[in-house]
């Protein structure tokens, strides 16, 4: 059985920014659990932020651009809190090459985790083509990124060995 990396958020663990738990379809996660280990990782949890915390975003680009250091993350007051999730991010790697993980199903929208999309890091809820932090780190080591919304896409790809 294969290792997949899995947002914890979307499990329902409590590590959202705003505390609040908001899990993924039971039927989905049921199937896959059939099909793979799943390992729960919240990069922001992980690189030292608490639950509870402030909102954050990206400024100045997307997560590739933050590891280059050429964007940083900013939370809703302002404060650079960059160097959390770049350590998220690089627990989340070191648990990805630990654990043999060749996929991960991770938040979408999220500064660590969006796939697809972030917000635009000027906190009025408007989203902009990239990828977090986190998602871009494991991208570049090769390991296939896929969100909430394309679960059944991750299963094909697990049922076909990747």
């Amino acid at each position: 059985m294969q290792n997949v990396l899995i947002s914890a958020c979307l499990l329902g663990e409590r590590v959202r920014y705003d505390g609040l738990i908001l899990p993924v379809s039971n039927r989905l996660i049921d199937a896959l659990k059939q099909m793979a280990n799943l390992i729960p990782f919240c990069p922001e949890v992980e690189g030292g932020l608490p639950v509870p915390r402030l909102l954050s975003e990206i400024s100045g680009g997307d997560g590739s651009l933050v590891i280059d250091g050429k964007a940083y993350v900013n939370d809703i007051k302002g404060n650079d809190v960059t160097c959390f999730f770049i350590a998220g991010a690089k627990k989340a790697l070191e648990t990805a090459m630990k654990n043999n993980i060749r996929a991960a199903i991770l938040k979408e929208k999220s500064p660590s985790c969006g796939s697809a999309f972030i917000y635009d890091g000027t906190f009025t809820k408007t989203l902009k083509s990239g990828r977090g932090v986190t998602s871009a780190l494991l991208e570049k080591h090769g390991i296939q990124i896929f969100n909430e919304k394309e679960i059944e896409d991750a299963l094909a790809f697990i049922d076909y060995g990747f």
